[in-house]
């Protein structure tokens, strides 16, 4: 059997993720309509800890997932820490310095308001739509 990573990214459901992830800590990061990120703390057989980071899409013509994870070890926290800052610092000050960054964040907060205003009018109807079913 060939091994497919998106077929199987994409096949994983809700129930299957908590169960098989471990994870001690998570973060879920609302990115517009369709995408999510992911920030999670997992445990190892021998009590270590490491994140993963998990983009996840909804497609569109399906309404499955496409799944991309990065598998960071405590060993590289710092040094990517660092390089992560750096590159967001140099792309806030050097390329886009009069760009409003806080308008995601507006706009996302009022994203989130119609939502739970959507949700509060039917949340049947809302449950049933929702796709964040991890």
């Amino acid at each position: 059997m060939d091994f497919n990573p998106r077929y199987r990214n994409e096949q994983r459901g809700g129930d299957e993720r908590r169960q098989q992830d471990n994870a001690v800590y998570s973060k879920k990061i609302k990115a517009g309509k369709k995408r999510t990120y992911f920030i999670d703390v997992r445990e190892t057989k021998g009590k270590d800890y490491f994140l993963t980071i998990t983009e996840s899409t909804r497609r569109q013509d399906d309404d499955t997932f496409i799944k991309h994870k990065i598998f960071l070890y405590k060993e590289d926290f710092n040094r990517f820490a660092a390089a992560l800052n750096e590159t967001i610092d140099y792309v806030k000050t050097e390329l886009m310095p009069d760009y409003d960054y806080d308008e995601f964040v507006r706009r996302h907060e009022e994203y989130e308001e119609e939502q739970n205003r959507l949700n509060n009018a039917n949340p049947t109807e809302e449950k049933e739509k929702d796709g964040d079913n991890w």
